[in-house]
């Protein structure tokens, strides 16, 4: 072998090399820039899915589109307030209905409400509702949420119609609470817990015999 095919061979040699070299640069910098992509679609994803809201409706949430949850808060505080309240003062003469209800309730709220909950199950309210056939209504007369301060303080105003056999009582209601961000949930749509509840005000207006 001459001098000159050996210079050839290494000339060929060398330009496979860096062919293969060439090849190689590209084909990391495609994966690269693939990887990018679907970095950047899953960042986007999570970004569009976090800033997500609900519309109400019939008293529950629905996915809608929007650009930040505050857009929304207003709606759904108030929501959640009236929710909570008709599902804890909305009671029938019936056990199954009343656990319900109370369950449901209690999803919405912290131990404030718990509390208040297992001190009317241990005086015995919920027994004496069913015996006696006695149904509670709520009527929403107002809510106030302020939003100006986190967490977020609501008073609710309601009218309570008692219903017993013989009678039926109308009695003022007036609660405050402050409500918390928390995730949502199946039991929980709105993403909001109220916290520190109490009842201010519980008295009778009036009563009259039932014809």
């Amino acid at each position: 072998m001459n001098i000159c095919t050996m210079f050839r061979k290494m000339k060929n040699i060398d330009s496979a090399f860096r062919y293969i070299r060439t090849f190689t640069i590209l084909v990391v910098l495609l994966s690269s820039s693939i990887s990018c992509l679907c970095l950047y679609w899953c960042f986007s994803s999570i970004s569009r899915q976090q800033q997500t809201v609900y519309v109400l409706g019939n008293g529950q949430a629905f996915l809608a589109s929007s650009s930040t949850r505050k857009d929304n808060l207003s709606a759904e505080a108030r929501d959640h307030v009236q929710r909570f309240h008709e599902l804890f003062f909305t009671l029938d003469p019936d056990e199954a209905s009343i656990r319900e209800h109370t369950t449901k309730a209690l999803y919405l709220a912290d131990q404030s409400a718990k509390k208040i909950y297992d001190n009317l199950r241990e005086r015995d309210f919920y027994s004496q509702l069913v015996a006696a056939n006695v149904n509670q209504s709520l009527r929403v007369d107002s809510i106030e949420v302020d939003l100006s301060e986190y967490p977020y303080r609501f008073r609710f105003y309601g009218t309570q119609l008692v219903t017993r056999p013989t009678t039926q009582t109308t009695r003022s209601l007036l609660c405050q609470g402050m409500l918390r961000e928390v995730s949502r949930s199946e039991n929980n749509s709105h993403g909001l817990l109220i916290e520190r509840w109490e009842i201010l005000e519980n008295r009778d207006i009036r009563t009259r015999n039932r014809k």
